[in-house]
């Protein structure tokens, strides 16, 4: 799976959020308007670009976005150590979003995370496997990861649901200090707004033959970049210093957007982060 954002969303984001012209910057990256515009669009940088003055401008980490311009992936992800988790990636309005199956082997005990734009391959994955769906974590309440929920209630009426947002009823909003079991597996949650006011991470603990946690981020971060944040920039980054990445180096992080990765890659790779 390609990465969710392109060297050029990341530095377009960052501009946007760090309210810098498109003349600025391109001044900074030492080339014309017109070719810093392309950078942005294509993701493809032009010969000569001062890549330390832009980012140090953007507040972005130079080193790291241009090792990802040259090609750093973050490592392929065996699931095996952490069953049963799948992932379910669907199209929708001109993007994929993924969202996440996650059942206890003994009990039979599942939840999901987030819906995506399609709840057929959940469902017949839950039909397949004899589950018995017992809880829907939202990450937050955009359109792109709340688009199947109405079909999944629907099949699955008394399966709880929970959300951080202000508008949910008071029976589904997260608590800070909530932990649910399912099955042998433990489910807590993290404050994680940003991106989105009501943005949640959810940690999944537990897991058999000493697999490290899962972190369930929504549009948090993703692998070599974040969700857009503009105006709350800092504050979602300092969500993600504190909330995912004191979590153990090993943490699978799940994002909302592109491929899985892991804490331990993300604080080392991560340009959006010294």
């Amino acid at each position: 799976m390609n990465l969710e954002d392109s060297i050029g969303d990341i530095v377009r984001k960052a501009r946007i959020s760090t309210q810098v012209s498109l003349e600025e910057a391109a001044g900074l990256a030492g080339v014309a308007v017109e070719a810093y515009q392309q950078f942005e669009s294509s993701g493809r940088a032009p010969a000569g670009l001062r890549w330390a003055d832009l980012c140090s401008r953007l507040t972005l980490e130079a080193g790291r976005l241009e090792r990802q311009h040259d090609g750093w992936r973050p490592g392929a992800v065996d699931l095996a150590g952490w069953r049963e988790l799948r992932v379910f990636t669907t199209a929708g309005d001109d993007m994929t979003v993924n969202a996440y199956l996650v059942w206890d082997e003994v009990t039979r005990e599942a939840a999901v995370f987030d819906t995506g734009f399609d709840a057929a391959p959940i469902l017949a994955c839950i039909e397949a496997e004899g589950l018995t769906l017992k809880h829907v974590f939202i990450t937050h309440s955009h359109g792109d990861h709340i688009a199947a929920l109405g079909p999944i209630r629907e099949r699955h009426p008394k399966a709880r649901l929970h959300s951080g947002s202000k508008n949910a009823p008071a029976e589904h909003r997260v608590r800070a200090n909530d932990f649910i079991n399912l099955g042998s597996l433990r489910i807590t949650n993290r404050d994680t707004p940003g991106h989105a006011e009501d943005g949640i991470t959810y940690v999944i603990g537990n897991w058999p033959e000493d697999a490290t946690h899962v972190a369930v981020v929504g549009d948090a971060i993703f692998a070599g970049s974040m969700g857009g944040a503009r105006e709350n920039l800092e504050l979602a980054r300092q969500k993600i210093r504190e909330q995912i990445f004191s979590l153990p180096a090993g943490t699978l992080i799940c994002p909302g957007h592109g491929p899985l990765t892991t804490v331990g890659a993300e604080r080392a790779h991560n340009p959006w982060f010294q």
